[in-house]
């Protein structure tokens, strides 16, 4: 599977909301750009609790869900250019359902291996100024990923994804994000979750503690 790259998109932290800063607002970057452990050279995050770190380097959201987002809301500006969900790659033609947890694709000349989905918050319906859109994110999946980075290297708009080793076989991120982020999910199958050695650590954990509860729960009547 090969699929080209759209525009890459940067950022530094800036005032978002009040005193809050925020790199969501990403802009298309120029020439080729070196990817090291923590992502594309000049990227930057603001919370760096939540955000960033050697499982969250590189964030990839699916072209093919902007018609989705037009009809949606009826159209916005910020879906007429580049990262509006403030991701740094964007592709077409590969989504949640495709991608399982530890693909390796080839990014340019980089190595990269997928890591987890993403975790949609307040800044997704802040960015638009609209709300509901974080909430439709988790109830349709439209989630995007995230990338480790196991090769640096250097990649530029219009260079080449390239799938060179499948991950965790069936465990989509679609799968795994419903599991995390969905009520209904069984014990066993989050238990298996946090068995997926190329899963990041954060969702490893959170799948244990979700399954941990639910067993308690159970236990309790």
């Amino acid at each position: 599977m090969k699929f080209t790259l759209g525009p890459l998109a940067i950022g530094t932290p800036v005032p978002f909301r009040g005193e809050e800063e925020s790199s969501i607002g990403r802009r298309p970057a120029q020439g080729p750009v070196a990817v090291g452990p923590l992502g594309l050279a000049g990227d930057e995050v603001a919370d760096k609790v939540h955000h960033g770190g050697i499982d969250m380097a590189i964030h990839h959201y699916p072209h093919d869900h902007y018609p989705f987002w037009r009809d949606h809301l009826g159209g916005h500006e910020l879906l007429e250019g580049p990262s509006a969900f403030g991701e740094n790659i964007s592709t077409e033609g590969l989504t949640e359902n495709d991608v399982w947890i530890g693909d390796r694709f080839r990014l340019g000349s980089t190595l990269v291996e997928v890591s987890q989905g993403r975790k949609p918050c307040w800044k997704i319906d802040y960015k638009f100024q609209r709300k509901g859109i974080t909430a439709k994110v988790v109830e349709t999946g439209r989630c995007g990923w995230y990338y480790r980075v196991l090769e640096p290297g250097k990649v530029a708009t219009g260079d080449t994804l390239e799938l060179v080793e499948r991950g965790h076989e069936n465990w989509s991120i679609a799968l795994v994000f419903r599991l995390l982020l969905h009520k209904g999910a069984e014990t066993a199958a989050l238990v298996a979750a946090a068995r997926l050695e190329r899963l990041s650590q954060d969702w490893r954990e959170k799948a244990l503690e979700r399954a941990v509860l639910q067993e308690q729960k159970a236990q309790n009547g």
